[in-house]
């Protein structure tokens, strides 16, 4: 069974096309600047060499288009026809209260999805475009929608209402939803696999570090707590987004700066996190090396952050009442070998050391405690499109 994966962007598409009998990666690729001018779809088939094809990519529709002629290219191609291709799932950010699991796409189900633009307008649409658009030039082929805040949809009340009036929840449905959700989903499954373990026996965090970043607690396969809530803005310091903060210093700054509501948005989405204390860059190794040279506020950022993700942790535990495991993934998870000495340096109270050596790894999945360490710290690079394939394979084979 051929399983096709898209991930539909404001102005690009990336892709991916599973083999599922053995999950292995046929092709992959994607459309860059789509609607703009330089557009360009970069196609790579297995494991042979990246191939780009500029051409004038007006919507997403044409972006679909190029890449099923890339993928039947008698050069370039991977299969024969598109007919081989018996699904596509597609990664939707937002998927509400109602929509839950991934599922299957019918007029109901993507009307629902268009329901969530106003909690996800930069996503959501694109999402849904890429999705009529696969519709549209395959006919009768199933599509299958997956959710960034599924997994997350088990919190319990307690933990996933804010602390405003009740009526705000029922009119607007005002509460913490989460994101990353397939990702947190895939490393805690990876996790328990790793440690010979069902995942129902044990109580794992996982930390999604990068741009964007988000812990979750995992006890017995279930996420009960997650640190993104209404929007992907609360929770840790980010790249460019502010995460957890007062929310009376809003109303404040808009008042002292003369903001509009628009200016604040951006504000604390694109012009704070690490790039706004350190004044650097978003890019973690950007502040690292301005770090290393002195920089006392690139030095302060990447404090910040460490210091907000041990304290994730710690509540987390507590959330759980105890910890098995800790799991970095996402792009600094995987690759920043500093960051996570800096993380596990104040986590022994829960009876784990960090082994250097085995620490000393990038994009691979490992475990980077110490023997007889408790709990056990791991790396392992998160696979959202093989979860998106894998689930769309079993819903196309009920």
């Amino acid at each position: 069974m051929k399983v096709l994966v898209v991930n539909c962007g404001s102005s690009s598409l990336k892709y991916q096309l599973f083999d599922m009998t053995d999950e292995t990666v046929l092709a992959k690729g994607l459309v860059e600047r789509i609607g703009i001018e330089g557009s360009v779809l970069t196609h790579q088939p297995g494991e042979g060499d990246k191939v780009k094809i500029e051409a004038d990519i007006q919507n997403h529709g044409i972006a679909i288009k190029m890449v099923f002629d890339a993928l039947t290219n008698k050069e370039h191609g991977v299969i024969e026809n598109i007919q081989e291709i018996a699904a596509v799932g597609h990664r939707v950010a937002h998927g509400g209260e109602k929509l839950t699991q991934s599922v299957l796409v019918t007029p109901e189900t993507l009307q629902l999805m268009e329901d969530c633009f106003e909690m996800a307008p930069l996503h959501n649409p694109p999402n849904v475009l890429g999705i009529k658009a696969c519709a549209e030039l395959m006919p009768g082929v199933p599509q299958v929608g997956v959710f960034d805040t599924a997994f997350h949809q088990t919190m319990p009340q307690k933990a996933f209402m804010y602390g405003l009036p009740y009526e705000a929840y029922e009119k607007y449905q005002i509460r913490r939803y989460g994101f990353h959700g397939t990702s947190h989903k895939y490393v805690a499954q990876c996790v328990a696999d790793m440690m010979g373990k069902n995942l129902e026996d044990l109580k794992i965090v996982t930390c999604h570090l990068g741009n964007g970043s988000s812990i979750a607690a995992v006890k017995n396969g279930q996420c009960v707590d997650t640190s993104m809530g209404f929007t992907p803005l609360e929770g840790l310091v980010m790249g460019t987004r502010c995460g957890d903060v007062d929310p009376a210093i809003l109303p404040y700054l808009m008042k002292k700066e003369n903001m509009s509501v628009e200016e604040i948005d951006a504000y604390i989405n694109k012009q704070s996190g690490v790039y706004g204390v350190s004044g650097v860059s978003s890019d973690f190794r950007d502040i690292e090396g301005a770090a290393a040279e002195g920089n006392a506020q690139a030095q302060l950022a990447l404090d910040m952050f460490a210091y907000r993700v041990q304290k994730y942790i710690g509540a987390y535990v507590a959330a759980m009442n105890g910890v098995d495991a800790i799991v970095f993934t996402a792009g600094l998870g995987e690759n920043g070998i500093s960051m996570r000495a800096k993380i596990a340096s104040e986590l022994g109270y829960l009876g784990t050391t960090l082994c250097e050596k085995r620490n000393d790894v990038r994009g691979k999945a490992r475990e980077i405690s110490t023997e007889g360490s408790a709990v056990k710290l791991f790396v392992i690079p998160t696979n959202e499109e093989l979860m998106i394939a894998r689930d769309t394979k079993v819903l196309c084979a009920k």
